[in-house]
This record gives structure tokens, C-alpha cells and sequence, in this order.
């Protein structure tokens, strides 16, 4: 029987100076295909909804997220094996995807891109005009 082994967060590489303190991971995704979308799957865990930032610009698809130093609701932490920081990931969008109908779902830690693809161009008949 094979071994089971725990992946440890990746910390990003990022080009150039930071500005912000603090670590930046690599969230884990899982990135899917259906006949109507391809669906990114982001994990995110302790991350609430209003700390995710996701952006579209040049065809670039970015998934900014942070992770808050202490529990909101007033709880003390006494013991903390969660790595804390920001998650970044980027990744490239495909002529094929239609960008202005993309979607993002936050459900118990893990993020959900719909990435909905362009409707295929219909056949049609060009009438040709004279002169």
C-alpha cells in the first residue's frame, strides 16, 4: 500500500520587491472541464469571503486572498499550526473563455471560478449585394 503524504503549503515566487509584510502562499487548486465551462477550484482555508479579491485584467485571471491575523469573532488563539498570509495565484485565460460571464462561489474555505466558454459561432448565410 502506498504512503500517504501531507503537501505543505507553497510559498509564492513572486517577481520583484513586495510591498506587503508577511508570507504568500500558493493556494492548491484542482481545475476541471465541463462541456459548458472549465471550473478552478481554489483552497482557501480560514479565509472569510470579503478578504478574497479576484481580478481580470490583459487576460489574466488573479485570486488575491488574506488570511486575518486573529479570529473575528473575539476568540484567543492558544494553539496555531495553520500557516498564516496572503494566497496568490494567476493564471492565463484562453481566447476560449467567454470573460465577461465569469463567476466566483465561496463555499467553506474553497473558492469556485466558473470559467463559462464561448458559444461557438453559428454558420450563416452573407447575402451579397450588387455594385
Amino acid at each position: 500500500m502506498g504512503e500517504l503524504r501531507v503537501q505543505r503549503k507553497q510559498e509564492a515566487r513572486t517577481a520583484g520587491e513586495r510591498t506587503k509584510g508577511g508570507r504568500q502562499f500558493v493556494p492548491a487548486v484542482e481545475i476541471y472541464e465541463t462541456p459548458e465551462a472549465v471550473v478552478v477550484r481554489a483552497d482557501l482555508p480560514g479565509v472569510p469571503r470579503e478578504n478574497v479579491k479576484v481580478s481580470l485584467e490583459d487576460g489574466v485571471l488573479t485570486i488575491d486572498a488574506a488570511m486575518p491575523d486573529q479570529p473575528a469573532d473575539g476568540r484567543r488563539m492558544l494553539v496555531q499550526e495553520f500557516e498564516r498570509g496572503h494566497y496568490l495565484r494567476r493564471f492565463t485565460i484562453s481566447e476560449a473563455i467567454d470573460q465577461g460571464r465569469i463567476s466566483a462561489r465561496m463555499t467553506n474555505g474553497v473558492l469556485t471560478l466558473e470559467l463559462p466558454k464561448q458559444a461557438p459561432a453559428k454558420p450563416r448565410c452573407i447575402e451579397v449585394q450588387c455594385g
